[in-house]
Order: C-alpha cells, then sequence, then structure tokens
C-alpha cells in the first residue's frame, strides 16, 4: 500500500471516528439505584450526560465502535513514513528525504534484481554491525538501480529513517559530515551516499562514515563508479570496516536474467553493462557505436584511474603513469589495448604503428576458405583503412605521441585495468613443455565488439572494397563478423568457466598443430575435461578433429590425468554424439 492510499484509508477513517461519540460511560447509584452517564471533554472542560436505559447499549456500541477505529488508525499512521524533524540549517549536500525518495524509487520498481543485491538487502536489513556498505563498479553496472530498489524494499517506516545524499564534485567531506549529523539529530538511521568518489577528499579521509556515523547506529551504504578509488579506500581508512560489492563483471546468466535478452551474439554485442534494447533496463547501450565506446573507455575508465590515483596520497601514488597523464595519453594507451586482438599488455602493443589484428586474421581466413577463397582484404588499401579505424577510435599513432611508452607504464595499466574487473588473465599452456603465456580477457565484451563494428566501418570505406558486388560485400562482412564473435565467445566461455570453478585449473592447451580450446583440470582429483568452443549452429566433424587425435589425448592425459569428457560447446542444441557432448553455449553459461 502506498503513500497516498494509506492517507485516503486515514481520512475515512477520521469521518467515521468524528461521526461517533467521544469519552464513557459512568454509573452512579442513588437510593439503590444505578443511573448511566455519558461523560466526554472537550478541550479543558468535562462534559455531562444522563444517559436513559434505551439509549445505554446503543451508546455503548458507537463508543466501543470509536475505539476500534482509533486503534486500527494508529497501526495504520504506523506505516505512514515519518516526517522527519525540521533543521534549522539547510543541507549543504543534495538530500532527498520522505516524498522525494518515492519518485526517486519509482523507475527502478519494475527492474529485475541481480544476483548480488541480495548481500545488499542483507546489509540493510540484518543486524546492526560497524561497518559501512560500499557499491562500486563501472557505469551503468546497476549500482544506483540497487540502491532505488532496496529503498522500494523498505516499509514506510524505515523509509522515514531514510536519506539519499547525492554528491558533486563541489562537495567536501566537511559537507557530508555536517548534513549527516543533522540526519543524524533528525533520528535518520539508513543513509545512501551515491558517487561519494567524487570528492577529493573522500579517499584519505572515508574512516568517518565506519568510525563514527557507522559505530553509532547508522547504516551508511557508499556508492560510486571510481573503483580504484574505493579499493585505495579498503587498503587504508576502511580496513576491516567495509563490506565490499564489486558490480563490474556481469555474467551472461545475468544478463539474460536481469535484462530479459537471450542469445550468446546479443551478449557479445552489448555485454558488460545494464543497458541495451532490454525490457527491463534503460535503453542506451554505450557500446552502441565506436563513439560511445571511445567515450565510455575515456570517462569509465580511463578517468576513473586518473581521477583516483590524482586524490590517492595527494596525487603521490601516480608512479610511471604521471607522464601519461600529464600529456594525455593514458586514455590512448587503453584504447589500443582494448582494441588488439590478443590483448597483449606489452610494450610492443602501446608504441606500435598502430594497425587491427581483426584485419590480418580475416584477410588470411578469406584467402583459405575452402568453399568461396576470396583475397579482397589483400588488395584493399590497408594503410587507409587502418589510418580510418585510428580515426574513428581517436587513438593517436606512435607519431603523434609526445612521451615514449615504457615496459613499466604497460605494467601499470595491467595492474589497474586488473583491479577494475575490465581484464582477467587465462593462461596459454604449450605442449609438451608446459610453458605459459597469459591470455588476457576483457570482460566487458561489447566494449571490444563496438571497436570491431569500427573496422567494418572503415573497410566500406575503401575503394577496392566498394567495388566488390553486394553479395560479396556482405560475405566479407559476415566472415569478419564471425571471426570476431568466435573469438570473442571463446573468451566469455574461458573466463566465466574460470571464475565458476576456483578449485579447477581453467586454460588453453596449444600443441606444434591445433589446440583444445579449453581444459578444465581437477588436480586433486587428477582428472581433466577438454573442449572445442565453436562460434556454430552446426555439429560438423571438423569440430572434434582434435578432441579426437590419439596423440594428443595421450599428452593430455600424461600431464593432467584421465580425460573424464569430451565436450563441443557450441550455439546448437545440446545432443551426444560418437563419445562426444555437444552443449549449448547459453544452457552452459547459465547452469555454471
Amino acid at each position: 500500500m502506498d503513500t497516498n492510499e494509506l492517507t485516503e484509508q486515514l481520512a475515512v477513517l477520521d469521518e467515521q471516528i468524528n461521526a461517533l461519540p467521544r469519552g464513557s460511560i459512568s454509573t452512579k447509584k442513588v437510593n439503590g439505584h444505578t443511573y448511566y452517564y455519558h461523560r466526554w471533554y472537550e478541550g479543558k472542560s468535562k462534559k455531562e450526560r444522563f444517559i436513559p436505559k434505551e439509549e445505554l447499549e446503543q451508546l455503548r456500541a458507537r463508543i466501543e465502535q470509536r475505539k476500534k477505529l482509533q486503534a486500527q488508525r494508529r497501526e495504520l499512521k504506523k506505516l505512514l513514513p515519518e516526517t522527519p524533524q525540521k533543521d534549522n540549517t539547510e543541507y549543504v549536500t543534495i538530500v532527498r528525504r520522505g516524498p522525494e525518495l518515492q519518485a526517486f524509487m519509482t523507475p527502478a520498481l519494475n527492474y529485475r534484481r541481480r544476483e548480488c543485491y541480495a548481500r545488499l538487502r542483507d546489509y540493510v536489513f540484518g543486524p546492526q554491525q560497524d561497518k559501512v556498505f560500499v557499491i562500486y563498479g563501472l557505469r551503468r553496472t546497476g549500482k544506483t538501480t540497487m540502491i532505488r530498489q532496496i529503498l522500494a524494499d523498505m516499509d514506510n517506516k524505515m523509509l522515514g529513517q531514510t536519506a539519499f545524499i547525492q554528491i558533486t564534485a563541489k562537495n567536501s567531506l566537511a559537507d557530508v559530515n555536517r548534513d549527516l549529523r543533522a540526519l543524524e539529530k533528525n533520528g535518520c538511521r539508513y543513509v545512501f551516499l551515491d558517487e561519494i568518489t567524487l570528492m577529493e577528499d573522500f579517499i584519505d579521509g572515508a574512516a568517518v562514515f565506519s568510525d563514527v556515523f557507522a559505530a553509532s547506529g547508522m547504516k551508511i551504504v557508499l556508492s560510486g563508479t571510481d573503483s580504484l578509488g574505493f579499493l585505495f579506500t579498503e587498503d587504508e581508512q576502511l580496513y576491516d570496516r567495509c563490506i565490499m560489492l564489486h558490480t563490474t563483471f556481469i555474467p551472461y546468466r545475468e544478463f539474460e536474467q536481469v535484462l530479459g535478452i537471450k542469445g550468446i551474439d546479443e551478449y557479445i554485442r552489448y555485454g558488460g553493462t545494464m543497458s541495451m534494447s532490454g525490457v527491463n533496463y534503460n535503453e542506451n547501450s554505450p557500446f552502441a557505436n565506436s563513439e560511445n565506446a571511445r567515450e565510455y573507455v575515456d570517462t569509465a575508465i580511463a578517468r576513473n584511474i586518473q581521477h583516483s590515483l590524482r586524490c590517492y596520497q595527494q596525487a603521490g601514488h601516480f608512479r610511471k603513469l604521471q607522464e601519461l597523464y600529464e600529456k594525455n595519453e593514458l586514455a590512448s594507451a587503453i584504447n589500443r589495448v582494448v582494441e588488439d586482438q590478443n590483448h597483449c599488455f606489452t610494450v610492443e602493443v602501446l608504441t606500435r604503428e598502430f594497425r587491427s589484428n581483426d584485419l590480418a586474421l580475416s584477410a588470411r581466413n578469406l584467402r583459405r576458405d575452402r568453399k568461396q577463397p576470396i583475397d579482397i582484404l589483400d588488395r584493399v588499401e590497408t594503410q587507409n583503412v587502418t589510418q580510418r579505424l585510428i580515426d574513428l577510435l581517436k587513438i593517436r599513432n606512435q607519431a603523434e605521441q609526445t612521451i615514449g611508452i615504457e615496459p613499466v607504464h604497460a605494467a601499470e595499466i595491467q595492474e589497474y585495468l586488473t583491479l577494475l574487473d575490465l581484464t582477467q588473465n587465462v593462461d596459454i599452456v604449450a605442449m609438451p613443455g608446459g610453458e605459459k603465456l597469459p591470455r588476457t580477457v576483457i570482460a566487458q565484451l561489447g566494449l571490444r565488439y563496438a571497436q570491431a563494428k569500427a573496422l567494418i566501418e572503415s573497410l566500406l570505406l575503401d575503394p577496392a572494397f566498394s567495388d566488390l558486388s553486394i553479395t560479396e560485400r556482405n560475405m566479407v562482412q559476415e566472415r569478419i563478423l564471425s571471426e570476431i564473435m568466435g573469438r570473442m565467445m571463446e573468451d566469455a566461455v574461458l573466463l566465466e568457466t574460470k571464475l565458476a570453478k576456483p578449485k579447477k585449473q581453467v586454460f588453453v592447451l596449444q600443441f606444434a598443430v591445433g589446440e583444445f580450446d579449453m581444459i578444465v583440470f581437477d588436480p586433486a582429483a587428477s582428472i581433466c575435461e577438454i573442449y572445442e568452443i565453436e562460434h556454430s549452429t552446426n555439429a560438423i566433424p571438423e569440430q572434434i578433429r582434435h578432441l579426437i587425435d590419439t596423440e594428443k589425448c595421450r599428452m593430455t592425459e600424461h600431464r593432467f590425468g584421465t580425460i573424464a569428457g569430451k565436450y563441443v560447446i557450441y550455439r546448437g542444441a545440446a545432443k551426444e554424439a560418437d563419445g562426444i557432448k555437444y552443449l549449448n553455449v547459453e544452457e552452459y553459461l547459465c547452469n555454471l
């Protein structure tokens, strides 16, 4: 029941109560006879009226009815939001209370909840503890929506004790401290502070939230997009005094269940944020095109790192990235890393003349296509295509850089991207020696795909490409996108399997010729499972050629134990044939 309905019911009860007699019935005994009187107060004046015997029972019933309605009114009134006490001083920050909270939570009422929402609910509705709750993650990963949803789950009494504070870059810790003390005085017990990391002095002074306010009985929820800033804060000011909830990584299962969108290809195109034209969330995807993706890298990732480093230890933790920051080169370096096909955080990737590995790989695969070989990507003006791709992605070429990039820059960027949950490493193990090389997977697939689309756009502008027939152009585009999606589907399966099976080893196993796309190795049981991952809806013999290769299987079992299962993960229906289990990729990811 919302506030308006409660108010209407209270008004009806007031009308009914006012129509019934107040007071009580008393008795007097005179000469052995009992007389009844109706007594009540009007202001400070006591009133009394004799009650004829024939009116007694009806009056008694009406007085009892009034008492019952008054009790019902008291219970209903408890459900109304408590009106906060007025503060003599205006709030310095943007504070929402009472009816403003109702309006604030309304947009999220019909949204489905992320799985991690349960942790926030346990904190808000659970027992008091001297800790703050931190929701942090990159933009558009559901932080503010979860706050709106928890507000919607509160009853009116709790909502009356709640405040939402919107922080701006103009605010300081002193401003927030002042407002929190006023809210505490007004009986506020639940406070949500959004975009708290915008404050320049947050990292170095965050202990006030746990040590002062949470310790005195408040439940404090902090949220913001500067994930790195929260990690710095957890390491120092909020050490052992906070509960951290990271929202950046969104697995396929949540993409399907929360957004209401099914299909691995849709996840590849838009995965990574609570966006896209789903029925349950906002419609504007940050990965709709290359310009949006570039802006997302710049604002959500590069500026995230820059702002946090600037605010941490009085900007004394930039290390070697200070040079990139001062020369405005940090966003360019991050964009280079994201686009590179092998996701390789090395000096060569960051400093070489920018080119697209997608273009080179697609050219090779088109040349060797068994049914329709074509050398169009050898005939396009590669230099021009590459330059247009550079322009589209706003990535400076090496000649435009004003500072050399050293190995330490690459190492620090990789470290921070990993802390932001933007990247994860999966090992590539080479046989027979077992040497390991890292394969860096980008968790936000939509970002990668947006840059791949930029490649297609640049190809469409090339004169040699334009000379092709519409059929040939479509075939080339489809083949390039198929190669890109195939690799990205492998990344998604590897990443989610690794995260879902922390006690097992998940890696790619390479041989002199060919590879197993994924190995899941259980060291404790000395068994393993081998997988091929195919971006295909059809089961064809070529997919299992490595799985049934006797020598590859012998080498695998010698090093990683008995092969407990052989699988093909693809986009077709689940089935089993010739000892190979075919798993539908969406079902596989949902069941992890």
